[in-house]
Formats: C-alpha cells, structure tokens, sequence
C-alpha cells in the first residue's frame, strides 16, 4: 500500500482502530485478532502472514502489546502518520473510560453489577485468547515447519512444566525466529 492516502482512508483506519480499542476488554491477546478479522479478512489491507510477523514483533516490543500492534499496523500501511493516528486511536478510549471511570471511581468500586460484569468480561477475554492460541497453531500448521512446532512446543513446555520466566521465553523464541529466518533467506538466495 505504497500509493498516496486520502482522507476517506485515514477516517476508516482511525474509526477502525478507535472501534476496536473501545470495545475490546482484555488487552492485547484480546485485540489482536479482532485486528486480524478487521484489516486481514475484512478489508484485505494485510496479508495474513504479515498479520502474524506484525504480531510476534508487538509481542516482544516493551510497552502495550495493543498500542505496540497499532503502532506497526498504521506504519505498515500509511507510514508514519498512518502509524501516530492508530496509535491515538488505540489509547483514546482507554483515556476517556479511565477518566469517566475515576470521576465516579467510589460508585464503581462497591457496585455489584459493575463487579459481576468484570467476571463476565473474564469468561470473555479467555475465549478470545484460546482463538489465538487456535489461530496461531493453525498458522504454524499450515506452514508445515519442524522448526515452528518446536520452537511453540518449546515454548510451551518451558512455561508450564518448568516454569522458567516468561521473559526468557520470549527473547529465545525470538532469536530462533530471527535465525530460521536468516537461515530461509540464504537458503532462497542459492537456489
């Protein structure tokens, strides 16, 4: 998406990315893949295993994983303003409901229905984040890699079974990432 932007198209990413930030609950693993639905299914703006590269890099970056995510999805597809619009976009409602929230903060804090909604929310956010697990999986699936299976099974193990730190986890996933993908590279530059 290399050709010039207009004002209809920023208008549609930012009231895309604004919709999603303001009714998604649960955080990054949440808004990922409605992010996915929206500009890979949707409107066709990304591919679907740049969708997933985009998505493993706002996982290992510090910060929001949600914001992070926006952050490379705006650039990706209109540069650096398209990059600063999505992320305003991604923490405008967090803001406002933090701030509306925080004006009312003593009704909220001993209101039943408000704390019986936060357990229903948390129903929610764990079936969203099984379909990513699922999605993912699926991804890793169709690409049929030993290497992929291992470094997921991998990474699984080490956090369950053994209970190694998840930072660990994270910076060893992404050097053998980094290194499948410098090993594909040269292997496609011989042939």
């Amino acid at each position: 998406m290399n050709e010039t932007k207009d004002l209809k198209f920023y208008l549609k990413l930012f009231s895309s990315t604004f919709t999603l930030s303001a009714f998604t609950f649960g955080g990054g693993y949440v808004i990922i893949p409605l992010m996915r639905k929206k500009f890979v299914e949707q409107y066709g703006w990304i591919e679907e295993e740049e969708m997933l590269d985009l998505t493993a890099i706002a996982q290992s970056s510090p910060g929001a994983m949600a914001v992070n995510a926006a952050i490379l999805i705006g650039y990706r597809l209109a540069g650096v303003p398209g990059a600063l619009l999505t992320v305003l976009a991604t923490v405008l409602p967090p803001l406002i409901t933090l701030t509306v929230i925080s004006c009312f903060y003593t009704a909220f804090r001993d209101s039943r229905a408000v704390s019986a909604v936060m357990k229903g929310m948390q129903a929610g956010v764990a079936a969203v984040i099984a379909d990513v697990v699922v999605t993912m999986t699926q991804a890793v699936a169709r690409e049929r890699s030993v290497m992929g299976w291992l470094i997921l099974f991998g990474a699984f193990f080490a956090s369950t079974l053994l209970d190694v730190n998840i930072v660990l986890i994270i910076f060893c996933c992404g050097v053998l990432g980094a290194a499948r993908t410098l090993w594909q590279r040269r292997r496609k530059g011989r042939a």
